[in-house]
C-alpha cells in the first residue's frame, strides 16, 4: 500500500488582471501558502510523498523570488515531490528548472520528472511521468509513455500526466490530447495503478475506473472552475488475490481559501438594495473576488445607490468589477 498526494496547475507566479496590486500580493502568497499547506496534510494523512501534474509555474520567465519562494516552500513538505513540466513551464530549452536560481535553491525532497526514467519515491512504487517539453506536443505524451511498459506485480505504478482527454474536450485539430481509451488499456494491461492528470482546474474524476483523476488546482484561478481549490489523498494497493487490479481510494482534501463569484441581479428601484444584501453577506471578503452583472431599468436615485454600493464594496473584497457583456442596465431619468 502507499498513499501520497496528487495536485497540479499551482501557477506560481500568476498575475490576474482584476486584481489590485495589494490584492494580488496576497493572492501570490496564498498561492504559495497553499503549497507549503501540503507538508501539513501530508503529516495528518500520513502521505509518503507528493506528485505535482505539470504546471508548477505561470511560465518560464517567472521572476527569482518565485522561484526561490516555491524552492522554500516545496522545503517545507519533507518529503519527496515531483514535479512535472506542464505547458506553462515546459522541459524546453529555456527551462525554469534549468535556471540557475532553481538549480541553487532547489531542496533535496525535490524531483523533477523528466521522464529520462522511472522515479522510485518510495519502495515498491514507480512514477512515470510525461512532461511537456515544447508548447505544442505533437503527440500523446501518455500513450508514449506507456508504450513500452510491462507489468509490474511487485510494485504500485503511478502514471503522471497533463492535457486535455479526449472525452471532456474532443478536438481533432489536436494531436497532444490524451486517449481516455488508452489510458484505462494501460491501467489494465500495462500494469498503470492511478494516472495523475493536471490542466483541468476542478478536481474531475475521468472515465468509470476511479483511477484516473484532475486534481484541479490548489487556488481558484478563474470564475468557471466548478470545484477548485483541493488537492487528493490517494491510497493505493497492489494486486491481491481478493483484487487483480488493487485498490484506488481518492479523497478531495479542502486547502484554498480565495472565491472567485458570478451573479446576475435583475434591478428595478425597489430591489436595488438586493445587491448590497448579497455583497453585505459574502464571508471572508478579503479573499473573495466578485462579478456581477447588473440589469434592468433605473431611475437616477436607484442608479446612485448601485454606484454607492459597489464604491463602498471595492475597499472590502479582493476584486469586484462589472461583468461588462452581460449587464445591461438602463437609467430613466423622472420627471423631476
Amino acid at each position: 500500500m502507499t498513499r501520497f498526494i496528487h495536485t497540479s496547475d499551482w501557477q506560481l507566479g500568476m498575475t490576474l488582471h482584476f486584481l489590485s496590486p495589494e490584492s494580488q500580493a496576497r493572492y501570490s502568497q496564498a498561492r504559495i501558502d497553499a503549497v507549503a499547506d501540503l507538508g501539513r496534510v501530508s503529516i495528518e494523512q500520513k502521505c509518503e510523498f507528493v506528485v505535482v501534474s505539470g504546471d508548477v509555474f505561470e511560465t518560464n520567465r517567472v521572476s527569482r523570488q518565485v522561484v526561490a519562494r516555491a524552492c522554500e516552500a516545496m522545503a517545507a513538505i519533507l518529503i519527496p515531490v515531483l514535479l512535472l513540466p506542464g505547458n506553462h513551464d515546459p522541459l524546453d530549452s529555456g527551462s525554469v528548472y534549468s535556471s540557475e536560481v532553481f538549480l541553487d535553491r532547489c531542496p533535496d525532497n525535490v524531483r523533477v520528472l523528466t521522464g529520462a526514467q522511472v522515479e522510485r519515491p518510495v519502495d515498491g512504487v514507480e512514477v512515470l511521468g510525461a512532461p511537456w517539453r515544447s508548447k505544442r506536443p505533437l503527440e500523446d505524451l501518455l500513450a508514449m509513455a506507456a508504450a513500452d511498459l510491462a507489468p509490474d506485480p511487485a510494485a504500485v505504478r503511478i502514471l503522471v500526466g497533463h492535457g486535455v482527454v479526449d472525452v471532456l474536450n474532443p478536438a481533432r485539430d489536436n494531436p497532444s490530447q490524451i486517449s481516455l481509451a488508452g489510458l484505462e488499456a494501460s491501467l489494465t494491461a500495462r500494469g498503470v495503478d492511478y494516472v495523475a492528470l493536471g490542466d483541468r482546474h476542478s478536481t474531475t474524476s475521468v472515465g468509470t475506473t476511479g483511477r484516473v483523476w484532475y486534481s484541479g488546482t490548489p487556488e481558484v484561478t478563474d470564475f468557471d472552475e466548478v470545484d477548485p481549490g483541493n488537492i487528493l489523498v490517494v491510497e493505493l494497493t497492489g494486486p491481491t488475490p481478493e483484487a487483480r487490479h488493487g485498490t484506488a481510494h481518492v479523497e478531495p482534501v479542502k486547502v484554498g481559501y480565495w472565491r472567485f463569484l458570478r451573479q446576475r441581479f435583475e434591478l428595478t428601484d425597489d430591489t436595488v438594495s438586493d445587491l448590497e444584501s448579497w455583497l453585505s453577506a459574502l464571508p471572508d471578503k478579503q479573499r473573495s473576488v466578485a462579478k456581477v452583472s447588473l440589469v434592468g431599468a433605473l431611475t437616477l436615485g436607484g442608479f446612485a445607490v448601485i454606484e454607492q454600493t459597489l464604491d463602498k464594496y471595492s475597499d472590502l473584497l479582493a476584486g469586484l468589477e462589472r461583468w461588462a457583456r452581460h449587464t445591461e442596465l438602463v437609467v430613466l431619468p423622472d420627471s423631476g
